[in-house]
């Protein structure tokens, strides 16, 4: 196996003014390609501390990831820690001091010098270049392992990895191959007891991660060869789909939503949102068969959409009565053949409750939450909530192409 170790840097990221999304992006290209990332660690713009990381990491890893710290300025430090690290000092490059001028002077303005130390290059690395930004990276051999440097900003990063570092990267010895199962409606610790045994394998291995839309379960197995890997991967992979087929939604990069628009079968979805301030229309908002939305918390507007004065009085705006009203409401005012609503509260002693109800014209389903939380983690379950009653009222009713 390829071991590779990621290092980003920046004062900004460990004062939290940055979330270092670059990391998340190289973890999940790293195991595409079947590449196993032992270690992520963040550093700040410090000289010593970058260029003791940047040795230690040389001496487990095959490949080190660097991002950030290629700019211009004294506290842009990456090409000096690997400078030290390996012992080479750098020199200017005339043909990538040439290019840094010639971009300036491209939009009539003149290079300031601060910028020469981006020209900069040691023996054993050679420029990746940068044609969306004034940071060419670095590719380094060193010996038989592998230095990447990579321009912070992400826009920057993906494309000179796709580019430049891609083409280069040394395959594998090994395949990674793996599958992961989203699933909704089932706890983390009930989960892992469904698959007893399978979650304490090591190859292949079955883990757990809670996200916002459930609980994923990643099932990954690695050998000498694709099919070999394959292989292996397929009969826990049956095995874990057959145990949790109640509560599995999609795999992979399939969304929730996504999912949802799939059930629609080519069949419009209207949506009323009370409370989750629009975040389930955000969610819908790429599906084909996402018709039309109303989000509000005006009782006047509400009324008109379907509520009635009786429920409102009586129950609440917050109440099943109240969702029920309202998914039936978006069928019959918004136009849709299918409706679903959700009305949530985020603030005094009912914060966290939420209902979400599925109006599909031959039944009615509802689905309640109650986890208090901060407001925006109320408007989120609740969406999601709400997705995951469509899926299931959908599937439910198996709607024909």
């Amino acid at each position: 196996m390829l071991r590779a170790e990621i290092i980003s840097v920046g004062t900004e990221l460990l004062f939290g003014e940055i979330v270092d999304s670059n990391a998340a992006f190289l973890a999940r290209e790293l195991a595409k390609r079947g590449v196993t990332l032992h270690r992520t660690t963040v550093l700040g713009d410090n000289l010593p501390r970058l260029t003791e990381a940047i040795q230690t990491a040389l001496g487990r890893a095959d490949l080190l990831i660097l991002g950030g710290g290629l700019g211009p300025t004294d506290d842009d430090l990456t090409r000096e820690a690997i400078a030290a690290a390996l012992g080479e000092p750098p020199h200017e490059d005339p043909d990538l001091l040439a290019w840094l001028r010639g971009l300036y002077e491209s939009r009539g303005r003149t290079m300031p010098d601060l910028n020469r130390k981006q020209a900069w290059l040691i023996p054993s690395a050679q420029a990746l270049p940068n044609p969306v930004g004034t940071a060419p990276g670095w590719w380094v051999q060193a010996g038989g392992q592998h230095i990447v440097a990579l321009p912070g900003p992400p826009r920057e990063m993906q494309r000179m990895w796709r580019e430049q570092v891609l083409p280069r990267l040394p395959a594998p010895a090994a395949a990674l191959r793996h599958t992961t199962l989203h699933t909704s409606g089932i706890g983390e610790s009930n989960l892992a007891e469904r698959l007893g045994d399978l979650t304490r394998g090591a190859n292949p291995s079955v883990a757990t991660y809670a996200r916002l839309t459930g609980v994923d379960v990643r099932v990954a197995a690695s050998a000498p060869t694709e099919a070999e890997a394959l292989a292996l991967l397929g009969p826990v992979r049956e095995q874990v789909r057959a145990a949790l087929a109640r509560w599995t939604w999609g795999e992979d990069d399939q969304t929730l939503a996504g999912a949802v628009g799939e059930a629609l079968t080519g069949r419009t979805l209207g949506v009323i949102e009370a409370g989750s301030a629009g975040v389930l229309c955000t969610l819908l908002a790429d599906q084909p068969g996402f018709l039309d939305a109303a989000v509000t918390q005006d009782h006047r507007r509400l009324i008109t959409l379907g509520l009635t004065p009786v429920t409102l009085h009586d129950q609440g705006l917050v109440s099943e009565q109240a969702a029920r009203e309202l998914a039936a409401g978006a069928r019959e005012h918004l136009g849709a053949e299918v409706g679903l609503a959700v009305v949530t509260c985020t603030a005094g002693e009912r914060a966290g409750q939420a209902y979400a109800a599925l109006d599909t014209g031959q039944n009615v389903q509802v689905a309640q939450v109650d986890w208090p939380g901060e407001a925006a983690q109320i408007r989120e379950r609740a969406a999601v909530s709400a997705l995951a009653l469509a899926l299931r009222g959908l599937q439910a009713e198996g709607w024909p192409a």
